[in-house]
């Protein structure tokens, strides 16, 4: 994976994370990733394209939150969240992230522990995915 920290947004990132965010919120979520120190953006290359991309908040030396996760629609299915997971896994041993219903299955087929929130917005239930250990 690849760090992101060019101050102008490539067309795919901005796709990418369009894909985990509001459209309008893009821009400001992307400042955040440059200018936040304990923030951090990557993205997955695949034959010179971007196709994935992961973003974090360290909160500590050895764990960490993910902010945003997307993959194309057209290289779904390939592994390429698996990777992202893996890559991040070996260096922060605590992963986690709070989610919707439609990703929890991306979580716990990697292990994660997955425990509801409740409805935090209004007809919206959210998810904690806690992982622990190295990936396997």
């Amino acid at each position: 994976m690849k760090t992101i920290t060019t101050i102008k947004i490539h067309p795919s990132i901005r796709e990418l994370l369009a894909f985990t965010t509001s459209g309008f919120m893009v821009d400001e979520e992307y400042e955040k990733y440059l200018k936040i120190t304990n923030r951090k953006l990557y993205a997955y290359e695949s034959q010179g394209k971007f196709v994935g991309c992961i973003g974090i908040e360290i909160v500590r030396f050895n764990e960490c939150v993910i902010k945003h996760i997307a993959v194309s629609p057209e290289q779904r299915g390939k592994g390429i969240g698996s990777k992202m997971i893996q890559s991040l896994s070996e260096q922060y041993p605590f992963i986690s992230a709070e989610t919707d219903i439609e990703a929890v299955d991306f979580y716990r087929k990697y292990g994660f522990a997955i425990t509801s929130l409740g409805e935090k917005y209004p007809g919206v239930e959210r998810f904690l995915c806690e992982y622990e250990g190295r990936y396997q």
